[in-house]
């Protein structure tokens, strides 16, 4: 949000939600149909994106819904990144997944084992 770069860095998971009824997470799940509202103009191709989130935990408060707009670190680092549906045509700095995939993450993402996604190149992560 607001600066449209992917973060890199090791990101936590710990809080998703969506336009549709949680479909078996183990993660909070927030189901809310005007939250997850497509924020860009109004097209088919973008009708589902929001279908199904996970916050990517970089600039934002755990334990809250992905869209609670809260930046910790201020709104000039951005935030707002989730992993959500794919819609075939990039993001604003957002890792897109098929509904399939989104729905298998949702049902095996175990909050105890702290699950994380790896955001980045070789060369810019450090090891």
């Amino acid at each position: 949000m607001d600066d449209e770069r992917s973060p890199v860095g090791v990101f936590t998971l710990t809080d998703a939600g969506g336009s549709l009824e949680d479909p078996g997470s183990r993660l909070r799940y927030w189901q809310d149909d005007n939250a997850f509202a497509s924020m860009l103009i109004p097209e088919e191709i973008h009708d589902h994106d929001f279908d199904y989130v996970i916050a990517i935990d970089y600039n934002r408060v755990t334990g809250v819904p992905p869209f609670d707009w809260s930046r910790p670190d201020g709104a000039e680092r951005g935030g707002g990144i989730w992993l959500h549906m794919d819609h075939g045509d990039g993001t604003s700095a957002c890792v897109t997944v098929p509904e399939s995939g989104m729905k298998t993450l949702l049902r095996v993402l175990d909050p105890a084992r702290r699950p994380v996604v790896v955001m980045g190149d070789r060369q810019h992560l450090e090891w």
